[in-house]
């Protein structure tokens, strides 16, 4: 059962109020597509009895609600692009849910059949930025309660029974945050920070809306928060390659945040904070105790701090210049 946690509105931050998000979404955006089956003949000789039309994944998940207790009914969102590695096991690990919803953005490789296979809309969406790309697809939901996942994270049953109960309670807070999991090179890591990392993806939908900001989303949430026990299980580099390819990418974002708070790339930033992120990460909150991973984890964590301040650094050279 989750433990309630007072009148806090926001997930990091402040900021002005935000008009209310609006309550009845499209029914299909643009390239939905729905996941059907076709039936087929069970070979059993009785072709003179009709036979219902096999049910597609959304009716045996209705079907299966409505056999337990009743509670609030589920939409998921996963926002994706080329992640044909994970997003079987994301999706697979929701089919309970009463709707399931992909929003993604140019997949080029298998995501999109996977996508299809199992989810109940499969939705096409230029992205922008994470929090751009959610705030969009939010309004397409059909059920008020809202889960959101990345594609490289699935939920396990503990967590699909405590969200369960939290969505039957008509006592139930406004919004969780929920606790990860995060594992680095196939194994969890319990410490470096990670342990404490946590996520606002369980809430009403007509009450919360994400920050625009371009890297770290932040969802600013107008109601009362919880705290789940159960976490979310996240493995966000399957090796050093996809690592570099997403700060690649995340470093660009976070130098164009920190210019528009007006934040300089000083030397201090740059020779400073990278050694101040390692030794927090590794002395203080115990990263040593993973062996060589752990090491490998806090050095990755004090280059992202270098790049990002190096990417500040080269924007604020070529404003210089022209």
């Amino acid at each position: 059962m989750a433990a309630p946690r007072g009148t806090a509105r926001r997930d990091r931050g402040s900021g002005p109020g935000l008009p209310p998000l609006q309550r009845d979404g499209l029914p299909l955006g643009r390239g939905s597509v729905f996941a059907l089956h076709a039936g087929r003949d069970d070979g059993d000789g009785d072709r003179g009895v009709p036979r219902a039309a096999p049910r597609t994944g959304r009716e045996r998940r209705l079907s299966a609600r409505e056999a337990g207790s009743a509670r609030e009914p589920l939409s998921v969102l996963v926002t994706t692009k080329n992640e044909e590695r994970t997003i079987r096991a994301c999706l697979e690990s929701v089919r309970w849910a009463e709707e399931v919803v992909v929003v993604d953005s140019g997949s080029t490789d298998g995501t999109l059949p996977i996508a299809r296979s199992i989810a109940d809309r499969v939705v096409d969406h230029e992205y922008e930025n994470p929090a751009a790309q959610k705030n969009w697809a939010l309004p397409q939901l059909r059920h008020t309660w809202t889960l959101i996942l990345d594609a490289d994270e699935r939920v396990p049953p503990p967590l699909r029974s405590e969200i369960e109960s939290v969505l039957a309670d008509a006592g139930r807070e406004d919004g969780y945050w929920i606790y990860r999991e995060n594992h680095f090179y196939g194994r969890p890591i319990r410490s470096a920070g990670w342990q404490r990392d946590k996520v606002l993806r369980l809430f009403d939908r007509t009450k919360g809306e994400y920050r625009p900001t371009m890297v770290h989303e932040e969802m600013v949430l107008r109601g009362r928060e919880g705290f789940l026990r159960e976490r979310l299980v996240h493995e966000p580099y399957r090796d050093l390659d996809q690592y570099f390819e997403k700060w690649n990418r995340y470093s660009r974002w976070s130098a164009e945040d920190l210019r528009r708070r007006g934040v300089r790339a000083s030397g201090s930033r740059l020779l400073v904070r990278p050694w101040l992120r390692f030794l927090r990460m590794y002395a203080l909150e115990g990263g040593f105790r993973e062996g060589r991973r752990g090491m490998v984890l806090c050095w990755l964590a004090a280059f992202s701090v270098f790049t990002k301040y190096a990417r500040l650094w080269e924007a604020e050279t070529r404003d210089e210049e022209r």
